[in-house]
């Protein structure tokens, strides 16, 4: 499923050659047939594989080269971690055309940086949290655009299985693991179907077979009143097997819910079959659910919709990515508080 394509194909210049880009950035951008003109890593073996592999014409061995290289109406796609963002950011020219990988910074301090250098160098800048173009979401947010489910007063992400955190090795000295670079998908989800949360509540912790990781399971609730419920509940660390894992986000209004049963986590990263369930409440009816197939998934699909709203903005055919980095400060601001309050703990039982 793919939205509104922008008119202009911009040349796309990738920085980073790593798991993300040839498992979701290439082959998203591939269906899209966005046009993608070179690359660079500062392992140049991966830059050439990747480069080979999806026909990319031109390899940089430096990120200067690259940018001495690239025209005016150039997309630099920023795939790096977070720690790397802002150096890359100081590199690239004023006024550039800019794709940041998930998450802003490695915290809400680094983020806040970013915000500011984007600013100053005035830059068209998109944050890459992509859940919010997957097919499945797409077609949830029609249900809700047209009022078909009412009023939403409920949203529930909940996901358990076993994560093979091994395969990225830079978590294993990240001093935030699970809410920063997982988590946080939903916590911009939320965002973006409910708008800002009052409050963070949030507890996030580790666990005995993956002790090497700062956190692996969080419990995460956004305070938006009395009427509305939202919350996200992961543990990652479920090696039982696949018939117990499961990971759906539930979405319930006055006239209606869905159920998405989003598949790429189990079994990571072989992966499982997505499902889309709906019902509608009628009058003097009971409730029946439905099936409706999505084509598309998290992985690759998603990543057209973050890329493409920046083009789109580029062009001037809408005013702002809705994945603007001025939005996306908003979603850092909830890992940071989420982070906080799991610091601070609960509140101890007097008796």
């Amino acid at each position: 499923m793919i939205g509104q394509l922008p008119s202009e194909k911009r040349p796309v210049y990738i920085i980073g050659a790593g798991g993300i880009v040839n498992t979701a950035h290439l082959p998203a951008y591939q269906i899209a047939g966005f046009n993608v003109q070179g690359i660079f890593d500062i392992a140049k073996e991966k830059a050439n594989a990747t480069a080979e592999k999806y026909s990319i014409p031109h390899v940089f061995t430096t990120l200067n080269e690259m940018i001495i290289n690239s025209p005016k109406n150039a997309v630099f796609d920023v795939a790096v971690p977070g720690s790397e963002t802002i150096p890359v950011l100081e590199a690239l020219p004023d006024g550039a055309t800019v794709l940041l990988q998930k998450p802003m910074g490695e915290n809400y301090h680094e983020a806040r940086q970013i915000l500011q250098l984007v600013k100053q160098k005035k830059m068209l800048a998109a944050i890459n949290f992509q859940l919010r173009y997957a097919p499945y979401i797409l077609a949830a947010k029609k249900f809700i655009s047209n009022g078909s489910l009412g009023q939403l007063n409920d949203i529930e992400v909940n996901v358990n299985v076993y994560t093979p955190w091994h395969l990225w090795d830079f978590l294993t000295t990240s001093k935030r693991v699970e809410i920063l670079y997982h988590s946080i998908h939903y916590i911009d989800l939320i965002r973006n179907l409910l708008g800002n949360p009052r409050s963070m509540y949030a507890k996030t912790t580790k666990h005995p077979s993956m002790h090497q990781l700062a956190s692996v399971r969080s419990n995460i609730i956004m305070d938006y009143g009395e009427m509305i419920a939202a919350n996200i509940l992961t543990n990652h660390c479920h090696n039982y097997g696949t018939p117990k894992q499961q990971s759906y986000i539930k979405i319930e209004g006055s006239k209606g819910a869905i159920k998405i049963n989003f598949g790429a986590l189990i079994d990571y990263p072989r992966g499982a079959a997505d499902s889309f369930e709906y019902v509608l409440l009628e009058d003097g009816k009971e409730p029946r659910w439905h099936q409706m197939n999505i084509e598309g998934s998290w992985f690759p699909h998603a990543f057209i919709g973050s890329m493409e709203q920046l083009m789109l903005a580029a062009e001037g055919t809408i005013s702002k990515p809705d994945n603007s980095a001025e939005d996306c400060i908003h979603t850092m601001a909830c890992v940071e508080a989420a982070y906080k309050s799991s610091e601070q703990g609960g509140v101890v039982p007097l008796i």
